[in-house]
This record gives structure tokens, sequence and C-alpha cells, in this order.
């Protein structure tokens, strides 16, 4: 880091000069534009509506009140229903032929089971709150039953 000549400094060629170089018409100000987002409406218009449409405005109804918990519904999928009984259960299932897994997704946190994959053939009892129709047929199909609990 070395020292600038003291002649050679831009501020000491304008010393004395009104407008130090910003200029008479335009002159140097702080916000001319105004800060942050302001201006969306009005001087800032073209620009909101050129790269951020429908950023003014509502859409949709309101829903008073809203409360998540009814509404809460985590799902899991068929082909994930195996991997939720521990794998010395999973092993040991293919031995005895007369007995039934039995799979409580409510216990595992999910309340929904969804129908995307496929299933090993062998039956099993599945314990859910839902049900959707493909995931009720494919589990049916290997001779699996759909349980609701509440």
């Amino acid at each position: 880091q070395q020292m600038v000549e003291h002649g050679k400094k831009k501020v000491r060629r304008l010393r004395g000069s009104v407008s130090f170089g910003h200029g008479r018409v335009g002159r140097h100000r702080k916000h001319e534009a105004g800060r942050g987002n302001s201006g969306g409406m009005t001087h800032h218009r073209t620009l909101f509506d050129r790269y951020h449409p429908g950023y003014f405005g509502k859409t949709g109804m309101r829903h008073f009140h809203l409360k998540r918990n009814p509404y809460f519904k985590p799902s899991v999928n068929i082909d994930k229903l195996w991997s939720l009984i521990p794998e010395g259960v999973r092993k040991g299932s293919k031995d005895f032929k007369d007995k039934v897994v039995v799979i409580d997704c409510e216990k595992a946190g999910y309340f929904k089971v969804l129908g995307k994959g496929r299933l090993p053939n062998q039956p099993l009892i599945v314990k859910a709150r839902f049900f959707s129709k493909k995931a009720e047929r494919r589990i049916k199909a290997v001779g699996g039953a759909c349980v609701v609990s509440c």
C-alpha cells in the first residue's frame, strides 16, 4: 500500500467547484427513485410488469381461521410399505406361510397410503386412516387387506 501523491487526487482538482463533478442539472442525490420496491405501482410499473408479472393483487378465495390440523395427511406409497417393517421381520416373513405381516402406517407417521409401485406377492394387512383406490386394489391383489383406523 503506497500513499498516492498529494497532487494526484481528483479531490484537489474539484475543490471549489460548485457541483463537484456531478453536474448542475441531474444533481447528486441519495435515492432518487426510492429505496427497495418503492414505485412499483407508479414510476417503476413497467419494470414490475415485465420482470414480476402478477406481483400486485390477490388471487383465490379467503379461508377464515384456517386450521392446518384437519388437513394433515402425510402419505406413503405402497412400494415403500415394506421399508416400514424391521428387517428381521421382513426376512422371516417369507418362512412362515400361515402368518401375515401387519403394517401400521400411523405408527410410522403416515396417514394415507397411495398406490405407486408394486408389492411383493405376499399377503399383508395394512392399517391406515386413508387409502387411495389404486392402493386398495393393489393390496387386495396380492391377497392383503386394508384396515381403516381412526
